[in-house]
């Protein structure tokens, strides 16, 4: 299995995709697909922060990115509050232009393959709101099912796999693709796909400035 290093090493000098390129792509003759997008800094820029919590008081504050690799130490725990707010992701967070026209675009050519959303968080303080978010840029929300692996009790990139490979385990699909900002879940993806060698794997990784890196 390759190091953390290793993978982050491949997503730096990976290749730029093109938005015309075959991942937006969908040929049933090649049996059914499965599209996973990530939400915070991947579809939007987001600002609620996970606090670190140690005898009552609030020792440091992580980004969507620091949560997926910190570990808490002897005493800590986190506090989701802000993460759970859907009146502060909506009213803050900022469209990913490219990506949520990539969405879009592999929506429209889906056909009967599977577009779902995977984030962090566990469930929002009001759902309505959460979802009238991406209403709000033009995302058909109603035909995606957005899953809260903050739900389960596992670490970020172990909860996703979880909820993946419940897909994959059905045996419908032939390839899954993630879009995904963190290096963490490229790793998982990628290790993912040892257990499934009759599927085929394609981990994209999105840079901070919502550009595409294909993961060879």
């Amino acid at each position: 299995m390759k190091s953390f290093k290793e993978i982050a090493n491949r997503a730096k000098n990976a290749t730029f995709n093109n938005f015309h390129n075959y991942d937006l792509i969908e040929e049933s003759s090649n049996g059914l697909g499965l599209t996973i997008f990530d939400i915070d800094d991947t579809l939007f820029r987001t600002t609620a922060q996970i606090k670190v919590m140690k005898d009552g008081k609030v020792v440091r504050s992580l980004n969507n990115q620091e949560f997926n690799t910190y570990k808490l130490k002897p005493g800590e725990s986190f506090d989701f509050g802000e993460f759970r707010n859907a009146d502060k992701f909506n009213k803050e967070s900022i469209p990913i232009r490219p990506m949520i026209a990539k969405l879009k675009a592999i929506m429209k050519n889906a056909g009967d393959s599977k577009v779902i959303m995977l984030t962090a968080r566990a469930d929002f303080d009001d759902k309505k709101m959460f979802l009238d978010t991406f209403r709000k840029y033009g995302i058909d929300i109603d035909k995606i099912y957005v899953h809260r692996s903050g739900n389960l009790p596992g670490s970020p990139s172990q909860n996703k796999s979880v909820i993946i490979k419940k897909y994959l385990d059905t045996g419908k699909y032939t390839r899954v693709r993630l879009y995904d900002d963190a290096i963490s879940n490229i790793k998982m993806f990628i290790r993912l796909g040892k257990e499934y060698p009759n599927v085929k794997f394609f981990p994209f990784f999105v840079t901070h400035d919502g550009k595409i890196k294909t993961i060879r």
